[in-house]
């Protein structure tokens, strides 16, 4: 494969392009094997009590609510997994209980408003965060089947059957847990979230000076982040006789780490590296949290410039903070600050807005055409395009192949079943959901691995549910909703990567623009511009958060299919790279005025401010706004963001 790669190279050949590779690209991970022992808990053992008890219907409806809860079991905290499967879980149940309820009490061409409304909701709430959008997903799938799968039974009964089932699944992920590695203490999972916020900060140590060291801050920062949702849950998720006492030793050195990081990209962006036993520190910490032991010396580099002095400084304030924890006892409050609720500002953005519109003509139109082809069991076309049209779930036509490719192999895998077995009676469609919802956990890691696996699922329900018929039909309907997708969703204004990446990108602007106001002003040079450090940590945190959101949009535009309503085919994974970059210097600025280094003036600090939120603005409306001018010439670090905005604005004004 490399020579032959090789000689594609020496002939010129192109490489294939994105979009066309993408269906074929997964997702890594590790196999696991707690989740599938979970699964195959989870679905199987509630649709044999359904059968055995005569009530197949309502075992149906709680397996399929134990299976979209296995799809939302994620690696993390308790906490998190409560809140990642209950969330998902609760909208899901009341999807199903508006769909049910309109199916009775209105007519069947009433669907199809219901659909868009609530198509449109979960497309805008996809904006929101990753619960959210698990969340919205689930609520349209459930209302789908709600809406076109007849059962029988009260709207209300079948929505609690469906949690039900979820609640099952979430008892399993509370009880059955990874088994204990060994070792005189079990980290809990807040524990193991900071200690690994140390471990990735010694990793972007060691990076420093080299090319792996942007891609080793990003995974810095990406555990930060679920460090602090950790903790965040920790303090309004606790458990039942477990006191509070616990989460502020946590906080304190997760707010040591916190600042450490803060000084790690002030050396990313000095760019010297520093030696391996410093590098090698924060291992120490990070065994101190998982132990509860005493972290030991701590090298640090020698202070010969700002950046130095000031990880020299959070290195020796981590140190006393593990010697003041070391048993438990700190002043330490509450630890890091929740971000702000983002929730109406993400809804009603401009992604918020175009995630809406795209989601809800898609699955309007299915199912339209869904009820004009059917009668009843007419759910499968709305809901293959919800799960489908969804846009922070991956480029649309690669979700589409993938879609179509997994159907038919889950179609293939259960006729081929039936037929070696005589047929699908309850002890095989109990074998066959046992089976698929062990799978499902480990089916994430590519969209087509997991279509197959949730189809054989779904048709074993349906098949005990008394659809005889529906294996044959859903590889027909399957084609027609990945069509009426790839048409409708590339509609002009429905497919624009400037208001799915450029939105994300001017947010992060936006923060770093109001971080550096907080954190530069003042009456006079002696102001910490950390004094108020929770507004400018939530501030500098939020530019981030937007940058990975940014950042995983790029990849998607990317990989979309080309052509002119999909906008201009700007190069969006370098325009994030560029906002990242002012991030970063807009972080160093701050460290390197607390240690010393003269204030910029008044006037130097407008000028880069008005300049990123006049750059915020070009990415927004999409036209390419005024040229920056030159940076401050007496601060490296501001007339660093300018450089880089002068970049950006190169990027999106290039033909």
């Amino acid at each position: 494969m490399h020579v032959a790669a090789r000689r594609g190279v020496r002939s010129g050949r192109r490489p294939a392009p994105v979009w066309l590779s993408h269906p074929l690209s997964g997702r890594p991970a590790p196999v696991p094997r707690t989740a599938m022992v979970r699964g195959a808990l989870g679905a199987g053992p509630l649709l044999a009590a359904g059968i055995a008890t005569g009530h197949a219907g309502p075992g149906v409806l709680a397996a399929l609510g134990a299976m979209l809860a296995g799809v939302n079991d994620r690696p993390g905290t308790r906490r998190k997994g409560v809140v990642g499967i209950g969330w998902p879980a609760a909208a899901g149940s009341l999807g199903l209980l508006v769909g049910a309820v309109v199916a009775d009490s209105a007519g069947r061409w009433s669907a199809v408003p219901v659909l868009f409304l609530v198509g449109w909701l979960s497309g805008a709430l996809s904006a929101v965060g990753a619960v959210w959008s698990a969340a919205a997903l689930q609520m349209l799938v459930t209302l789908t089947i709600g809406l076109g799968m007849p059962m029988l039974g009260p709207a209300w009964f079948k929505a609690v059957c469906f949690l039900s089932g979820a609640v099952w699944l979430l008892l399993l992920r509370l009880v059955v847990r990874p088994p204990h590695p060994g070792g005189p203490v079990r980290a809990s999972g807040e524990h193991e979230s900071v200690a690994a916020v140390f471990d990735a900060l010694a990793d972007a140590l060691h990076a420093l000076g080299e090319p792996r060291a942007a891609d080793a801050r990003r995974r810095l920062v990406a555990a930060q982040q679920q460090a602090d949702e950790a903790l965040r849950l920790l303090r309004l998720l606790p458990w039942p006789g477990r006191g509070g006492a616990a989460v502020h030793p946590l906080a304190a050195r997760f707010g040591a780490a916190v600042a450490l990081c803060e000084a790690s990209i002030a050396l990313l962006w000095e760019g010297r590296p520093v030696p391996d036993e410093v590098a090698d520190g924060p291992r120490r910490l990070a065994a101190a949290v998982r132990t509860g032991g005493p972290a030991g010396p701590l090298p640090s580099p020698v202070s010969d410039t700002v950046e130095r002095t000031a990880f020299d400084h959070a290195l020796l304030e981590a140190a006393v903070i593990f010697d003041r924890t070391l048993h438990g006892a700190t002043d330490a409050g509450s630890g890091n600050p929740a971000v702000p609720s983002r929730f109406w500002r993400s809804i009603l953005s401009p992604a918020g807005r175009e995630y809406g519109l795209r989601v809800a003509l898609c699955v309007t139109v299915t199912g339209a055409v869904a009820l004009m082809l059917h009668e009843v069991h007419w759910y499968w076309l709305p809901a293959t395009a919800a799960f489908l049209v969804k846009p922070d779930m991956g480029p649309l036509f690669s979700r589409v192949v993938n879609r179509f490719a997994g159907t038919v192999a889950g179609v293939l895998v259960f006729l081929l079943c039936t037929t070696v077995l005589g047929g699908l009676g309850a002890p095989a469609a109990v074998a066959l959901v046992v089976v698929g919802g062990a799978l499902v956990p480990f089916s994430v890691r590519h969209f087509g691995l997991q279509t197959a696996v949730i189809t054989l699922l779904v048709l074993s329900f349906v098949r005990t549910a008394g659809d005889t018929e529906a294996a044959p039909a859903r590889l027909l309907e399957t084609t027609l909703a990945c069509a009426i997708v790839l048409l409708v969703g590339h509609l002009p204004r429905l497919a624009d990567p400037r208001v799915r990446v450029g939105h994300r990108c001017a947010v992060t602007l936006r923060c770093t623009e109001r971080y550096l106001r907080h954190v530069l002003a003042g009456p006079g040079g002696a102001q910490d511009p950390r004094r108020s450090g929770a507004q400018g940590l939530a501030l500098r945190n939020a530019a981030y958060r937007a940058l990975t959101e940014a950042r995983a949009a790029a990849e998607t535009a990317a990989a979309e299919l080309p052509g002119p309503c999909g906008g201009k085919r700007h190069d969006w994974a370098a325009v994030t790279a560029s906002a990242e970059l002012i991030v970063d210097a807009a972080t160093a600025c701050a460290l390197r005025v607390e240690h010393g280094v003269p204030r910029p003036s008044a006037a130097e600090v407008e000028q880069v401010t008005a300049a990123l939120s006049a750059a915020a603005d070009a990415l927004e409306d999409g036209h390419g706004g005024t040229r920056p001018d030159a940076g401050p010439r007496n601060c490296r670090s501001l007339r660093d963001v300018m450089t880089h905005l002068h970049g950006i604005h190169t990027l999106t004004t290039a033909a």
